[in-house]
């Protein structure tokens, strides 16, 4: 087999392996949750020596690395075929389209919504190596800021224009593409969909709210009317 032939399967190999790590690994999130994750309980379920996969997983904090990345991958993806399916609609459709395409994703993977927007986890840092994952559902929403009308109320002044300055990274993050009141109110509620998403899969509804897609319909289209878009639930 010549060299290249023989690089290229050695590739495939460990892609193939490490996707079966973090797939194993997520699994074993759902159980124990991100603390309790660990790479020897990874090796026994793939029937390996700790030894040998400690060759390509160095330590725990390396496994969440890697699931971190694929789960936001994953959550970033679902955010972009939603824009690409609604890339013709007026603001405000892609805005209720877009909070319940993160929600439909959330509700069907709580456990990884979890690890993403939950607790951190103690001791662990996320490298940079997660921030082109991390900032792909950002994009999206960022682009979605963009397209708001020149005329819409999301850019009228500020009642506290001080704010702008909190959010210089947000301001950096997305130079020149929209105006500072609109990222500012945008921040606002893009926050308020994750504390709503977070108070449903977390339990902090339970007894207040007896259909939660409903009340879901109406939170974002409520957020989506406070932060300046013309909105309507069915």
């Amino acid at each position: 087999m010549p060299p290249s032939a023989s690089r290229t399967a050695r590739a495939i190999a460990r892609e193939q392996l490490i996707a079966a790590i973090v797939a194993s690994a997520r699994e074993q999130l759902g159980v124990v949750g991100p603390v309790g994750l660990s790479v020897r309980a990874v090796a026994r379920d793939l029937n390996m020596a700790s030894s040998a996969l400690y060759r390509y997983v160095a330590s725990r904090d390396d496994l969440l690395t890697l699931l971190i990345v694929q789960i936001y991958d994953e959550l970033g993806a679902v955010a972009e075929a939603c824009e690409a399916e609604c890339a013709d609609a007026d603001v405000s459709t892609r805005w209720l389209t877009l909070c319940h395409a993160v929600r439909g994703w959330a509700v069907a993977h709580p456990h990884d919504y979890a690890l993403l927007y939950g607790t951190p986890v103690p001791g662990y840092a996320a490298p940079a190596a997660t921030i082109p994952a991390a900032t792909r559902v950002t994009s999206v929403f960022v682009r979605l800021l963009a397209a708001i009308p020149e005329d819409s109320p999301a850019g009228r002044p500020l009642e506290r224009p001080d704010l702008v300055g909190s959010i210089a990274g947000l301001t950096a993050f997305a130079p020149g593409t929209t105006r500072e009141p609109v990222l500012v109110r945008g921040l606002l509620a893009w926050s308020a969909v994750f504390g709503t998403l977070s108070f449903e899969l977390f339990g902090h509804l339970e007894g207040a709210i007896t259909d939660y897609s409903r009340y879901a319909d109406l939170a974002f289209a409520q957020l989506g009317a406070d932060f300046g878009l013309t909105v309507a639930t069915t």
